[in-house]
This record gives structure tokens, C-alpha cells and sequence, in this order.
């Protein structure tokens, strides 16, 4: 079973993160290749960096400079239903509901089922809306009884 880190970046990891994000932002904006060299100073070693990846860097540095937790996720292409349950925030029990009512595309192989990242991106970014569109509906509302004050 892995164990995620929920632990806090320290003032001193956030002050070095900031400093590591200037300098690698300045440093990307100035690249001319996809695929630079960077050098570890201790070792003098040398190891090629996809682009991608320094960029992906510097998003962590900057979120750990502001003290904000991170977590990465290597993304499938399909996903178990465990992992789309806990990629929802929700029971798994929860996740086959949706499933069985076909609120989320699914496939079956042999009696397991398996879920396209895609899906369940969208199926998040939808319910996300819904929600988005349910607290307007809920200011207009208060709005129009005179119970919000402006």
C-alpha cells in the first residue's frame, strides 16, 4: 500500500523553492531546446531534462514556495475502480453507482471494470459546473427573498 506525504513544506523549503522557481522560470524562458542538459553541481554529472518536465518543476516549486501541499499522479490511461473512486473524492460502492447508471463510461473485462481517465475527467469537470451552477442558482435566489445584503 503507498503512503502519500501530507506534510507541510517548511519555511526554510518554502524560501528555497522561491528562490529555485525564479532562477529555473528565468532559465526556461531562455531555452532553446526541448530536451536541455542540466548539471548537479555536487557531482559534476550531467542528465538531459525534457522540457515538459522542468516546467512541471517549476509549477511544484512555485506551489511549495507558497507553502501549498503537492501530489503527483502518474495518470493511466485506464483507471481501476479504486482509483477513480479516490481520483473523485468518493466511496468506491459510490463510483459503481455511477457506473451502473451510466453516468460514467465504462468497460468490462472479464467481471473487473475499467475507466478512461478522460472520463473521468470530464464526469468531474461536469459535476464541478453543476455545482458552479447551483451556488449561482442559490445567490439569485437570496438575492430575490432579500436575504443577501450587498
Amino acid at each position: 500500500m503507498k503512503t502519500i506525504d501530507y506534510t507541510r513544506p517548511s519555511k526554510d523549503d518554502q524560501k528555497t523553492a522561491i528562490e529555485s522557481y525564479s532562477a529555473l522560470e528565468a532559465v526556461l524562458n531562455e531555452l532553446k531546446t526541448d530536451t536541455p542538459e542540466i548539471e548537479i553541481e555536487e557531482t559534476q554529472e550531467k542528465i538531459k531534462i525534457p522540457k515538459h518536465a522542468l516546467t512541471l518543476l517549476a509549477k511544484i516549486l512555485k506551489a511549495t514556495s507558497q507553502g501549498k501541499f503537492i501530489s503527483i499522479v502518474p495518470i493511466a490511461t485506464e483507471m481501476t475502480t479504486q482509483a477513480a473512486a479516490e481520483f473523485l473524492g468518493c466511496s468506491r460502492p459510490y463510483l459503481i453507482k455511477l457506473l451502473e447508471n451510466g453516468d460514467i463510461d465504462f468497460t468490462l473485462i472479464g467481471r473487473h471494470r475499467r475507466i478512461k481517465f478522460e472520463d473521468m475527467v470530464k464526469y468531474k469537470k461536469q459535476m464541478k459546473a453543476k455545482q458552479k451552477q447551483g451556488l449561482i442558482n442559490m445567490m439569485q435566489q437570496d438575492e430575490e427573498l432579500g436575504l443577501y445584503d450587498s
